[in-house]
């Protein structure tokens, strides 16, 4: 590696220095002035421009009787706080960072997703529609939650706790999904962990399947300022499909039906739901999770080789399908509906319970749950 040296310069012997007059000491600084003058305006840099943030506009606080909360677009990713508040309707219909929620009493809180963390304390009456990264409560009391969490919701010295599958739907929520790096097949909203569970006592259950959320949770009022907003509550219209999660199993048989990534998995896995429901079958759990050539030969076993090229077009979406006579029913709705789709179905009832347990349990470990 070369270094450029700079070359020594000869030292001068000292000159008299000469001396200078009052007006060319004037003429030389209206020079100067007449030079600054004339200089470019200091460089603007993005952050100068970015538009001032108004913390206020980003909390609710030590309000009482009253509907509140943001609208679309009112919050675009940042963080939000609620706190000291008592007997409010809170609507959150947007995405946003992490949302706090500290010593409020006898509330309904709506939020959107949540890239982050949802983290309730000192709360207590609570009835709330969630869908968030990571879900947490301490020191709690009496909170009924309509959740979808992509981890594991942790409750700690908290007790009265129901849960219940999310079921919610307004019109840009799909994308308050999508810009909040969720997805809506990834929810652990049974699979609670209490973190200080007390020897002999309950802290937590599931709400009952029939629970109608707008019982709990009721719509805006019509004179508030979202009245305007298209809000559904029906399982029908929710964004999250509806699970059965931890629930016990109607039927010993299971099914496994799984979409590798293409344009319309999405919307195939929802009609693959909607037309299985209309059969009587039940939605117990769903995954998204992207596999390596490894993962598929571990999961899928004797029918791995015909996967491989599957799966490098993204994630894959599996659904796990109950109910007598599932599994024929699933190859013939793939047969039928999904012909020239990408999918794999369990072949038959005898293997389709350990081909549901080999794919979930692979999309836990892989998930950290």
């Amino acid at each position: 590696m070369g270094c450029w040296f700079s070359k020594k310069s000869k030292r001068k012997s000292p000159e008299k220095e000469p001396t200078t007059t009052v007006e060319e000491n004037t003429t030389s600084n209206n020079i100067a002035l007449s030079s600054n003058a004339t200089e470019d305006p200091p460089k603007q840099y993005s952050w100068d421009k970015r538009e001032k943030v108004d913390p206020k506009d980003f909390m609710l606080t030590g309000l009482k009787d009253a509907t509140v909360g943001r609208l679309p677009g009112k919050l675009n990713g940042q963080q939000f706080v609620i706190q000291d508040c008592d007997n409010c309707k809170i609507f959150v219909l947007d995405h946003s960072a992490t949302i706090t929620i500290d010593d409020c009493t006898n509330c309904c809180i709506v939020m959107g997703p949540v890239k982050g963390s949802v983290f309730f304390r000192d709360c207590k009456d609570i009835k709330c529609v969630v869908a968030c990264q990571q879900f947490r409560t301490r020191d709690c009391q009496k909170m009924e939650v309509f959740l979808c969490c992509a981890t594991q919701p942790i409750i700690e010295a908290s007790t009265g706790m129901k849960f219940g599958c999310f079921q919610y739907y307004y019109p840009e929520l799909a994308f308050h999904f999508k810009d909040a790096g969720l997805s809506i097949f990834n929810n652990n909203w049974s699979n609670v962990h209490d973190f200080t569970p007390v020897s002999g006592e309950t802290n937590w259950s599931l709400l009952p399947e029939d629970t109608v959320v707008l019982d709990h949770v009721p719509a805006p009022d019509p004179e508030s300022e979202f009245k305007s907003v298209r809000i559904s509550a029906e399982a029908s219209r929710s964004i999250v499909p509806m699970t059965k999660g931890g629930r016990r199993k109607e039927s010993d048989e299971s099914c496994l039906f799984v979409f590798f990534s293409g344009d319309y998995t999405t919307a195939n896995a929802r009609k693959l739901i909607d037309e299985a429901s209309g059969k009587g079958f039940v939605l117990i759990q769903t995954k998204e999770v992207s596999m390596r050539p490894e993962d598929v030969s571990r999961v899928f076993q004797n029918n791995a080789e015909g996967l491989l090229e599957w799966i490098t077009n993204g994630p894959v979406t599996a659904l796990e399908l109950n109910g007598d006579g599932v599994v024929e029913a699933c190859k013939s709705m793939a047969s039928d509906m999904f012909s020239g789709t990408k999918v794999f179905v369990s072949d038959n009832r005898n293997t389709s319970s350990r081909d549901v347990d080999n794919f979930f349990n692979f999309a836990d470990m892989q998930m950290g749950l």
